[in-house]
């Protein structure tokens, strides 16, 4: 009775696990990267300027949120950005990538 009780627990346990970190669609309203870049990633008229990341291949996107936030792409909007990706983690950076590369 113990070990199936046990075997129960590590299952709720690892099910669990896959719930905890929130999806890149979750990521991308909570660090507010659709303030700038519309809440779908398609861009927003009255923001022109800010790009259009949806349908991004995600390798593409790691690259410039990753070189954003190491200063090496230091140009156009990215001093705005900076602060942003202040507060934004290597894994988060890639969930929010691969939703990207959905839209």
């Amino acid at each position: 009775m113990k070990k199936i009780a046990l075997i129960a627990s590590t299952a709720v346990l690892v099910l669990g696990m896959g719930t905890a970190s929130a999806g890149g669609a979750d990521l991308f309203a909570a660090k507010g990267c659709g303030g700038c870049h519309g809440p779908d990633a398609k861009g927003m008229d009255i923001m022109p300027m800010n790009p259009r990341l949806a349908g991004q291949f995600k390798k593409y996107v790691i690259q410039q949120m990753t070189d954003i936030k190491s200063g090496a792409r230091n140009n156009g909007g990215t001093a705005a950005m900076k602060g942003v990706m202040a507060g934004v983690s290597a894994d988060e950076i890639k969930e929010i990538a691969a939703w990207i590369s959905t839209q």
